[in-house]
């Protein structure tokens, strides 16, 4: 089955066979609906139980979920008049960033995200959601235009990392990376950035300096991969899950460490269950953070954004010595 998860199958089983009970009992004069209530709620049990109690790699797995829903379907979901901008005015136009202006509940303002494909052929035109710098610097062109007009940044993050390729780099992948962070910094508008699946490294930091970080429950936030983690740590990627284990990538991880700001709670069994359901639960949490960021001017905006990164993690001076816990 496409799309199925290692920690489901029980249930995807359990499904079956009760979708195969029913199907026999139209076709036969036997009454079988004692045992398939019986099996139903067996099933809403388990399922209970599974998705309350996901592991760090189970998340990762959802995250992964090539049914995830994309920056796209949130903005076609979340927000009116959608006018998408092409190109960094350097290089050409990267598909794996997709950005433009739009207007959310009325309210002017710029949307900018990592997107994948939903199929082979659009991931490859996508880049399997891996930008290249003129991605990053496409990004950063609407993020100034906006602070231009005065419309707050919405951002999605959604990639595994930038894209790491030798043409890449030639292009100053590095850098524009680094400028990215530089310049959202100090941007003089609201920034709300939302991870929505894989939160990867640099590639996805590049697009995570903001005022707010929220993520979704199931989504991960992270400077390297488990698989990279594991290859680094023990010599082996298979020792992913391990990884996961012990790296703190996961929402509710970096809620306690104080990295990101809000939990967005998922559909159970994770957002691609019902994509608009889930578009209504970032509704809720994106339009408290406006109402709340709205309400300061630019230098304010500047320095609410240096104290929120100033404060995450916490460090004890002892001697000339600096601890982290």
């Amino acid at each position: 089955m496409v799309g199925e998860l290692e920690f489901e199958k029980p249930l995807i089983e359990l499904r079956k066979k009760i979708s195969e009970l029913k199907e026999f009992a139209k076709t036969t004069d036997v009454d079988l609906s004692a045992e398939i209530e019986k099996l139903e709620t067996r099933l809403e049990k388990l399922e209970n139980e599974t998705y309350a109690n996901l592991s760090p790699w189970d998340r990762v797995q959802i995250a992964r979920h090539p049914n995830r829903p994309t920056t796209l379907d949130y903005i076609e979901r979340l927000f009116t008049n959608f006018l998408e901008c092409h190109g960094d005015r350097c290089f050409g136009d990267d598909a794996a960033i997709v950005g433009g202006v739009a207007k959310y509940h009325g309210l002017p303002v710029t949307v900018i995200g990592h997107q994948r494909g939903k199929d082979t052929k659009e991931n490859i035109r996508r880049n399997f959601g891996m930008p290249h710098p003129e991605g990053y610097r496409k990004a950063l062109r609407l993020m100034k235009q906006a602070e231009k007009f005065n419309r707050p940044i919405i951002c999605f993050i959604d990639t595994k990392g930038a894209y790491p390729g030798k043409a890449a780099e030639e292009r100053g992948q590095s850098e524009a990376i680094a400028k990215n962070l530089f310049e959202m910094a100090g941007l003089k508008v609201p920034v709300v950035c939302i991870v929505i699946g894989e939160g990867g490294s640099g590639g996805a930091l590049a697009l995570g300096v903001g005022n707010h970080i929220h993520m979704l429950e199931n989504s991960t936030y992270s400077v390297i991969s488990p698989e990279g983690a594991a290859a680094i740590l023990w010599k082996d990627a298979s020792q992913a899950r391990r990884a996961a284990e012990t790296m703190k990538i996961t929402a509710p991880d970096l809620k306690q460490l104080g990295v990101i700001d809000e939990i967005i709670p998922e559909v159970r069994g994770g957002a691609h269950r019902n994509v608009d359901q889930q578009a209504k639960e970032i509704d809720v949490v994106l339009k408290k953070s406006l109402k709340e960021l709205l309400q300061l001017d630019g230098e304010a905006l500047v320095q609410h954004r240096y104290r929120k990164f100033k404060q995450i993690g916490q460090y004890t001076f002892l001697n000339e010595y600096v601890h982290v816990k």
